[in-house]
């Protein structure tokens, strides 16, 4: 009895093998060809976009939706050769996405995002942003991330869905952007005099936007001292390099004309109280 049960469940095995075995090594071969057209389909989709005006943060997101969409395509088709009917395929996936979706609602929240980043277009690769805090230059836009980079050289990744939800501070955005230096001084000295030498320093740098004026006022007037802020144009871009510079150019310019910036002084009086010793206040 024992052995007229081997042999059947040898010849059923045998069966099953003889029928799927072919149709699992046509799998395999498809899995293989399809991973290498799937490599060599996005080489040419990198190749058309990089030729193409396509913006970069468009095209990054292309090229992983892409990759995500051809290997799905290629799962499917394995899974027609392997016998898996095309609804039972799509009752397998149906129930997959149920289960997946509600696994990864973060994840879908970023993918959201990301397709209303590209919508709206609050910013692109190689914009300069600060978003919650985290100020860098945009270098990579996916399906569910954006990659910032630090001036320091931190790579900063944040899900879409937070970047879509939150307040986008594009610092480039605009071709032109105001620098503010805000400067004190003591009320002894002569604004008129103060203006024309700031205006003088900030002028003289060949990337101020000369079709700007030059903007010398005084902000506000203080326990000790008078506070002015001084303000002109250049490109976004040069922001961050003329802000330093014109600042150095400012002080040198006030110290060469023997301008001080005040400091915090106390009067002290002292006098003599009812019995003759000195007191101070």
């Amino acid at each position: 009895m024992d052995k007229e049960i081997l042999l059947k469940i040898k010849s059923d095995l045998l069966n099953f093998v003889l029928s799927i075995g072919p149709k699992l090594i046509y799998a395999i071969v498809c899995l293989v060809i399809g991973i290498i057209l799937i490599k060599i389909l996005r080489r040419v989709l990198r190749g058309i976009l990089n030729k193409s005006n396509v913006e970069l943060s468009l095209r990054t997101f292309i090229e992983s939706l892409s990759k995500f969409l051809l290997y799905g395509l290629l799962f499917f088709v394995v899974g027609s050769v392997i016998g898996i009917e095309s609804t039972s395929f799509l009752a397998i996936f149906g129930a997959a996405g149920i289960a997946v979706g509600l696994a990864l609602q973060g994840s879908l929240s970023n993918f959201a995002g990301g397709l209303l980043i590209l919508t709206f277009k609050p910013f692109k690769v190689g914009d300069l942003i600060q978003v919650n805090d985290k100020l860098g230059e945009v270098v990579k836009l996916d399906i569910l991330h954006t990659r910032i980079k630090t001036f320091d050289g931190r790579i900063i990744t944040m899900p879409n869905g937070n970047v879509s939800n939150s307040d986008v501070d594009n610092r480039t955005m605009e071709k032109y952007r105001r620098i503010d230096l805000k400067l004190k001084f003591s009320f002894e000295e002569d604004f008129d005099e103060i203006r024309r030498i700031i205006v003088e320093a900030m002028s003289q740098h060949p990337k101020v936007v000369k079709s700007m004026d030059i903007d010398v006022r005084m902000d506000e007037i203080g326990d000790y001292e008078i506070r002015v802020v001084a303000r002109s144009w250049v490109e976004s871009v040069e922001y961050w390099p003329l802000y330093w510079e014109q600042l150095e150019a400012v002080k040198k310019a006030l110290d060469k004309a023997g301008i001080e910036i005040p400091y915090p002084r106390r009067t002290v009086f002292q006098g003599k109280s009812d019995d003759g010793a000195e007191k101070e206040q």
